[in-house]
């Protein structure tokens, strides 16, 4: 296993060896983050798949990326495993230091594992249920589960997928979402307890920081039963770990499509009803941002109106890098021609905020 995590003096040094333009890095919670990252979702279970996925980060990291997002059940744990052996054979020919890089990645969803030849349900009772890691009525009829038992499986399973003996982002993966069967307060229960469970493996050092990768819930309004506070969420977190606890990011989508984490102010800070985007930074927490072109949808010719002299990929990633509040939006990329294409904007500065205030109200009107 490669030791080590994200460090203010890595990410720093893995910046200085970067030619980008202006503002591509920015500073959050000490680190040096890439205002692009690199997600790892979609894809078929195939070796080919595999190939692809561990050449786009070795591509993405030689040339400005240092963030890498994945998730235990993107592509039943292939995913995490391709990311594994780009970063292995990265610090191991010498490129890169592991310090340099941030890694994340999600647990909770139910998942099988697409190198093991069994049908998903055999998979998961052989593993789980007959092991007493998962009991009856855990797993919601979303298949997520948030018990502590699973959660800690899940972690050890990732860190020997990536090869990693410490991820520097877990993410609790589409945890109301994923539990929809449940009461408010019983959810809250159990959010508390996933949270003491990542402090203490922050104290045993197999996690760095924690967070929430959503879809839904902090886009929602106030009155829907998906909805949930920021604040009440931080609350949480102080009680659980003190001032210096470990909730620092949150992941949700946003794009020029779904702008809710932009343009809703459906969250409360000091009396005030701001946006979720907002809320992340007068509370100190950092956003990555999920399905940047909505899967491809948003680079079809005439949906995205021009501006900067750009692609339509790299307008649309653009706007996101630009928004504030934003650290970076996610892009998964896998083929050479689009890795090439996506990292052409790491030489072209985020808009700053006059620029970006002026395209929101060209697109208002």
């Amino acid at each position: 296993m490669i030791e080590g995590y994200a460090t203010v003096e890595g990410t720093s040094n893995y910046a200085k060896g970067i030619v980008t333009g202006q503002g591509h890095f920015r500073n959050f919670a000490g680190l040096t983050l890439s205002s692009l990252g690199m997600g790892t979702y979609l894809g078929n279970t195939d070796d080919a798949t595999d190939n692809l996925v561990r050449e786009a980060v070795k591509k993405s990291i030689t040339f400005g990326i240092n963030v890498i997002d994945t998730a235990i059940n993107y592509r039943a744990q292939k995913s995490e495993r391709s990311v594994g052996k780009a970063i292995t054979e990265l610090v191991q020919a010498g490129k890169i230091k592991r310090n340099g890089i941030f890694i994340s990645t999600k647990n909770g969803y139910v998942t099988n594992d697409a190198d093991v030849n069994k049908e998903f349900w055999e998979y998961i009772q052989e593993n789980y249920t007959k092991t007493g890691v998962i009991k009856q009525n855990d797993i919601s009829s979303g298949y997520h589960c948030m018990t502590v038992p699973y959660l800690d499986d899940q972690l050890h399973r990732s860190l020997k997928n990536l090869d990693l003996n410490c991820i520097d982002l877990m993410y609790i993966h589409n945890a109301v979402e994923g539990q929809q069967d449940i009461s408010r307060d019983v959810f809250m229960k159990k959010l508390k307890d996933v949270f003491e469970f990542y402090e203490k493996q922050r104290k045993e050092g197999t996690i760095r920081f924690y967070g929430m990768a959503t879809w839904d819930c902090f886009r929602m309004e106030k009155n829907d039963p998906q909805y949930l506070s920021l604040s009440q969420v931080l609350v949480l977190a102080k009680q659980v770990g003190g001032v210096e606890h470990g909730f620092k990011f949150i992941q949700l989508p946003f794009n020029l499509y779904l702008d809710q984490a932009y343009m809703k102010k459906n969250q409360s800070v000091n009396e005030h009803n701001v946006s979720i985007l907002e809320a992340a930074q007068k509370l100190g927490i950092g956003i990555f941002t999920s399905i940047p072109l909505m899967q491809s949808k948003l680079v079809a010719p005439g949906v995205l109106p021009e501006f900067g002299n750009l692609k339509p990929a790299l307008r649309a990633l653009q706007f996101i890098r630009s928004t504030p509040g934003v650290l970076a939006p996610l892009v998964g990329h896998k083929t050479p021609s689009h890795v090439s294409e996506n990292l052409e904007l790491i030489k072209t500065s985020p808009m700053n905020e006059s620029e970006f205030t002026q395209l929101v109200k060209k697109l208002s009107s």
